[in-house]
């Protein structure tokens, strides 16, 4: 299982998103997701995400909460666990992203954007303001098919 980090920056009511376009061997491509990557050999998840927001946007958060674990189980992907944060101060000016598009979209139209299926599971658990939680996504393929939260399945 690789480990990685993901990050919601929040300012004036809107997330920064990433529209994956530019790559022609992404997971990720044409979806719209935080930004993050790999933690790398030593590196604790902290340091990642403020390595990667900064490589990825030239942004340096100053406010950066952890806020879950998200396990990901496919049957054609390699697993993985995501840190996820969320951030709502920060210093820097954005710039070009080498992954996609990067630009500031209302809370409110995030779902309506192309996302993965579990992205909205959690994307509304960070509106909730839960602490922490752990929530576990098993896809066949790109469908989701079961979501576990704290333990306990998710019905949908």
């Amino acid at each position: 299982m690789k480990a990685t980090t993901l990050c919601y920056i929040e300012k004036d009511g809107c997330y920064l998103m990433l529209h994956r376009t530019k790559k022609e061997q992404d997971v990720n491509k044409g979806k719209w997701i935080g930004v993050g990557g790999h933690i790398e050999e030593n590196e604790s998840p902290d340091e990642c995400i403020l390595r990667e927001v900064l490589e990825e946007t030239g942004l340096i958060l100053q406010n950066c909460h952890a806020r879950g674990l998200v396990t990901f189980v496919s049957d054609t992907f390699e697993g993985e666990w995501m840190h996820l944060f969320t951030a709502d101060a920060f210093t820097g000016t954005l710039q070009e992203c080498s992954e996609g598009e990067l630009k500031w979209i209302s809370k409110e139209d995030v779902p309506h954007l192309r996302l993965w299926e579990g992205d909205r599971i959690f994307l509304e658990l960070l509106t909730r303001d839960i602490p922490y939680f752990s929530l576990k996504l098993i896809y066949r393929g790109d469908k989701l098919t079961d979501a576990v939260l704290n333990g306990n399945p998710i019905t949908r």
